[in-house]
């Protein structure tokens, strides 16, 4: 063996020994996607032997859902950069679903021709335990907040859904009240009965009894046959009544009957039906105002106001915003295979200032605008509504365009000083612009001036 062969083959088993004792996993492809080497970390991770996954194409072995839209790999393999930290999941040989986070990079041999593909995982099972055991303590059902308003209730959830009591819900129009319900529903003896949710604002009375309660053949014209409505097809579940407040005193009459006797009369019918339905009532109003004016019914407010959660708007928790917004940041990305790693500071900064009106669901078709518009993996300013912006906010292009327009002019003034010998009226008429304007601008520029310019100005004044 000659002395190169045995320095090559020094190097090889070098490299092997390195690969074979780090913890993170390492296989390479060929340009026809086989795996052609893995080592004993990817072994490990995928649970698949090194003997079964070389010789196989990747995707047979890692069945990631970005080997579907967005292999980070192929990616590389096409444009030739390199690429790290992007965030995926594979699918282990018992079938057990891991996160991992991954970098690729081009591989090539001594002489620069490309060879293949070369990606290093690495297992972010733990760091997702601890994620989670984290957001547990700000979480309930798909609500998070680390509010103390937020946390007040959700600290007594689990014992008001073990209960069959009544339950009202006030809060602004999209803080979340279908959400909540959904969780209380989701923790208690119900759980797996249905869950039926009805804008009661959005029906006119004897649609919205129809909806509710049901009809028989021949109650009104084309009722050709029985219809059950959404209390019987929640019957053992939960029912919400949302914008309860937006419903007339003949339908409260109705619904107080439901509360107090457990059981509905469907259109057309005389006989009852019993109802077994947990009902929570939602409204974006103030019952105990609307109960003073005569607009709602004292005995039914009494009657749904066993228990009351009121929701506090988003601009009462501020805090909330980073972790809202990266909740929806996952999951926009989950839905539709994107890769945006999360929102700059100077954005949360201008959200964080914002009143947002429209509570988490104005938030939320923030997110997801900026989603369309974002390219670049990081969401900016430029994204953004400009509802949120301040009102002297200049989008990157424009900001861009002013700095060149501004570059150009102050040369401009520069080049009349110095061909005006540093007389500043001189150059404000060679200009056409005004000596007071001149000296502004010269400010603004932080234009230079020679020592000789100060007897110049006692000469010109």
């Amino acid at each position: 063996m000659t002395k190169k062969n045995r320095q090559g083959a020094i190097l090889q088993n070098a490299t092997d020994i390195i690969l074979e004792s780090i913890s993170d996993g390492v296989f390479t492809v060929n340009q026809d996607w086989q795996i052609t080497s893995f080592n004993r970390s990817a072994e490990e991770i995928t649970g698949v032997p090194r003997e079964e996954a070389v010789g196989r194409h990747c995707w047979e072995v890692f069945r990631s859902n970005m080997c579907e839209i967005g292999c980070a790999l192929r990616r590389t393999m096409e444009n030739g950069k390199s690429s790290s930290s992007s965030s995926t999941y594979i699918i282990t040989s018992e079938k057990k679903r891991i996160p991992i986070s991954i970098s690729t990079s081009l591989l090539k041999d001594s002489n620069g021709k490309i060879l293949g593909g070369v990606e290093t995982f690495r297992d972010l099972s733990l760091v997702e335990e601890l994620r989670k055991e984290l957001d547990g303590r700000n979480q309930v059902g798909d609500m998070v907040s680390r509010s103390s308003a937020m946390k007040k209730i959700f600290n007594i959830l689990p014992q008001v859904a073990e209960s069959d009591s009544t339950i009202l819900i006030e809060g602004e129009t999209g803080t979340g009240k279908e959400l909540l319900t959904r969780a209380l529903h989701d923790l208690s003896h119900r759980k797996e009965k249905p869950f039926i949710a009805i804008n009661c604002g959005a029906l006119p009375d004897n649609l919205l009894e129809s909806e509710l309660f049901g009809y028989k053949a021949g109650a009104f014209t084309h009722a050709v046959k029985d219809k059950p409505g959404h209390f019987a097809a929640a019957e053992g579940g939960t029912i919400l009544l949302d914008e309860i407040g937006d419903t007339s005193a003949a339908f409260q009459i109705r619904l107080l009957r439901i509360l107090e006797e457990k059981e509905y009369l469907p259109l057309g019918s005389v006989k009852p039906v019993k109802a077994n339905v947990r009902i929570i009532a939602a409204t974006n109003k103030n019952l105990s105002s609307l109960v003073e004016s005569g607009e709602f019914r004292r005995d039914l407010y009494y009657r749904i106001n066993v228990i009351c959660l009121k929701l506090p708007p988003l601009r009462e928790r501020k805090e909330d915003i980073p972790l809202l917004v990266d909740r929806f940041i996952k999951r926009i990305n989950r839905l539709r295979g994107r890769s945006i790693k999360g929102m700059d500071q100077e954005s949360l900064q201008f959200l964080m200032s914002h009143d947002f009106p429209g509570n988490i669901r104005e938030l939320e078709n923030i997110v997801e605008r900026a989603f369309i518009l974002c390219t670049d993996g990081i969401i900016k300013p430029d994204h953004l509504p400009a509802e949120v912006l301040p009102e002297d906010f200049q989008p990157q292009d424009q900001k861009t365009l002013e700095n060149a327009r501004e570059s150009s002019e102050a040369q401009s003034i520069r080049a009349a000083l110095k061909r005006n010998g540093f007389n500043r009226l001189a150059a404000a008429r060679e200009l056409g612009i005004h000596k007071s304007t001149l000296f502004r601008k010269i400010n603004k520029f932080k234009i230079d001036l020679p020592d000789m310019e100060s007897h110049s100005k006692l000469q010109e004044n």
